[in-house]
């Protein structure tokens, strides 16, 4: 969804991707990584995708550069000025030179983040040296650009590593339901929340290709939940239920996050879908909705919440 713009780009060149002021002249743009020898093109639904960081491309972050190398599983190689600083979370290291200093990273009580079962800690390095990242996963590095006063929602496991001048909360999702009297988080007990004091760099991790969408004001859509890599503050975020009308599948529950405008919503085409094989549930997160698209509900057996209306 994106093509060779040609030779003529316009000087006072504004990427599409980042929405900054860029230099035509530079082959990539130096806020976001993303080439300036492509224009946006959007599907019918709106969605643009968003075009890998090429090989050895350079990102300006206030008085340090990050250079992204490799493009199956991507390195950011971050060039830290005197004093300038970066956090992380420890698993995504892959090297460091001896003039970098490393330092576990002050957190408020409660953050508590697991990998396969083993605790991950928060990490910063402070420059004059070298340090660079990279996920264990194939996929992209997404370079998001913040101006002061901005953030955004992160879904866990997309977080790679940002500068100091942006800093990191946590958050309840509120995508949850419960059977049985256990909670089941389909899309993480958190988000993680990015907001810029200042001018800040942002680096998260997607798998396979990343899709950006802008929603509307009250505009609605409907994703996996493992599908969602970050969204806008403006952004509500809802559990919704689909229970597909098949006579072999009624009992087979399809967990979605209902997502609504105004605000960017970004996605990532590889992910881990999940449908849970039972016949209802207790209670759902906050303003939760559903929908069951048997055309005879009363054949099957229903759920605690199938004799409520369905959800426009």
């Amino acid at each position: 969804m994106s093509e060779n713009a040609g030779p003529g780009v316009s000087p006072g060149y504004v990427c599409p991707f980042c929405r900054l002021s860029s230099d035509a002249n530079s082959p990539a743009c130096p806020n976001c990584g993303a080439p300036v020898d492509l224009r946006e093109l959007r599907d019918a639904e709106g969605w643009v995708e968003q075009p890998p960081i090429r090989d050895m491309a350079r990102i300006q972050a206030g008085r340090s550069r990050c250079q992204i190398t490799g493009s199956y599983v991507p390195v950011a190689e971050v060039n830290l000025a005197p004093g300038d600083q970066v956090y992380f979370s420890h698993h995504v290291l892959l090297w460091a030179d001896p003039t970098t200093q490393l330092a576990a990273r002050p957190m408020k009580n409660g953050w508590d983040r697991r990998k396969a079962g083993m605790p991950l800690l928060m990490m910063e390095a402070t420059g004059p040296g070298h340090i660079a990242f990279s996920d264990d996963d194939p996929g992209e590095l997404i370079a998001v650009p913040l101006e002061a006063g901005q953030g955004i929602d992160v879904a866990e496991d997309h977080f790679l590593v940002a500068t100091g001048a942006v800093s990191y909360d946590w958050v309840s999702s509120g995508i949850w339901w419960t059977v049985g009297g256990e909670v089941i988080y389909p899309g993480g007990k958190y988000m993680d929340r990015f907001s810029a004091q200042q001018r800040g760099l942002l680096l998260l991790h997607a798998r396979g290709n990343t899709f950006i969408r802008d929603l509307a004001d009250g505009e609605r859509i409907y994703v996996i939940p493992h599908s969602l890599v970050y969204k806008d503050l403006s952004v509500h975020m809802n559990i919704h239920m689909e229970r597909p009308a098949s006579p072999r599948a009624h009992w087979m529950v399809i967990t979605m996050i209902r997502l609504t405008g105004p605000g960017r919503v970004a996605i990532q085409s590889q992910y881990e879908p999940k449908s849970e094989a039972h016949w209802g549930w207790d209670k759902l997160g906050p303003d939760g909705s559903w929908r069951n698209w048997n055309p005879d509900p009363s054949r099957w057996r229903r759920g605690p919440k199938e004799a409520e209306p369905l959800y426009p």
